[in-house]
């Protein structure tokens, strides 16, 4: 006799870039799970979002209520703190969490999700892009494995509002407030601490534009360097996390785009589901590198465009 599990229905908040290029297909297209409805501030948006998934839309404050109820989880793919409130909202009404870096751009926003999550007992898995791209996901755990790391380095170099720039997100208002180390920053957390352990002490400094330099130690004893901007020159472009230790040196290695690694964030929040072993990303992760930022902006003192 063969028993058949349930799909996991997913509601989708946000119709922005985001969610059209990667969570609503990756979503619609997943084996385990369901494309529950799209929500969206402005209801064009949401209907034609919707409409090209065949799932319902949903619009205003009672439309997220309408979609909570039809949806098992919640994917958001809005600004850091639209995303908090609302994925506390989501965790009340007994929703799991998909949740975008970073969950929160302040400590307390990010802790009042995750408090609401472990009281409503629902599962969540904060999508840090590296954590769940099979390429990248395997080599950090390979180095966790490995071990013996003395020092590393992270340069994640944007040039979001370079001359001749034509990305999607750089009208995003929140990212111009914030900048690099809050868009790109958790990217680089996400792949050290895994690797070298939690942060037990961190320096930051300003460069110029929103750059932001950061010195790490970590709780296996290594230290890490970790360079973020959104403002460099086009040239001047690109990623890169080097481990340097016992057993040499080693780079990540490059990946493919970000609908897979949301597939297979929605296969890890559906196996946290289906197990009720909390997810090692999870909102408390997310909260953890709300906290880290916070501590490197707070030393900085200043915002992303001063």
């Amino acid at each position: 006799m063969t028993t058949s599990v349930k799909p996991l229905r997913i509601g989708l908040v946000g119709t922005g870039p985001w969610a059209g290029h990667t969570h609503a297909p990756a979503v619609a297209a997943h084996p385990g799970a369901v494309l529950s409805g799209v929500w969206g501030r402005r209801a064009e948006a949401a209907r034609e979002l919707a409409e090209a998934h065949g799932t319902p839309a949903y619009t205003g404050d009672a439309g997220l209520d309408e979609l909570f109820a039809a949806s098992d989880a919640i994917a958001f793919a809005v600004p850091p703190d639209v995303q908090a409130p609302l994925a506390a909202r989501a965790a009340a009404a007994g929703c799991h969490l998909l949740m975008d870096k970073p969950v929160a751009t302040s400590v307390a926003a990010a802790r009042e999700v995750a408090e609401a999550a472990e009281r409503a007992r629902v599962a969540s898995v904060v999508f840090c892009t590296l954590r769940f791209a099979p390429e990248t996901s395997a080599w950090i755990a390979e180095q966790h494995a490995a071990g013996g790391w003395f020092t590393a380095h992270a340069h994640w170099i944007g040039a979001l509002w370079a001359p001749g720039a034509d990305s999607e997100y750089a009208a995003s208002p929140w990212r111009h407030e914030k900048g690099g180390l809050w868009d790109v920053g958790p990217h680089a957390l996400s792949v050290l601490i895994p690797v070298l352990g939690d942060v037990t002490r961190l320096t930051a400094a300003r460069g110029p534009a929103d750059t932001h330099h950061l010195i790490l130690r970590h709780a296996s004893g290594a230290s890490s360097t970790v360079t973020l901007t959104l403002s460099a020159p086009q040239a001047a472009t690109g990623v890169e996390v080097q481990l340097r230790g016992e057993h040499g040196t080693v780079g990540l290695p490059r990946w493919d785009g970000a609908v897979g690694a949301f597939r297979a964030v929605v296969d890890a929040l559906i196996e946290s589901v289906r197990t009720g072993v909390p997810h090692p990303c999870d909102v408390r992760f997310g909260l953890r590198l709300t906290e880290l930022l916070a501590e490197a902006e707070a030393q900085t003192g200043a915002g992303a465009g001063e």
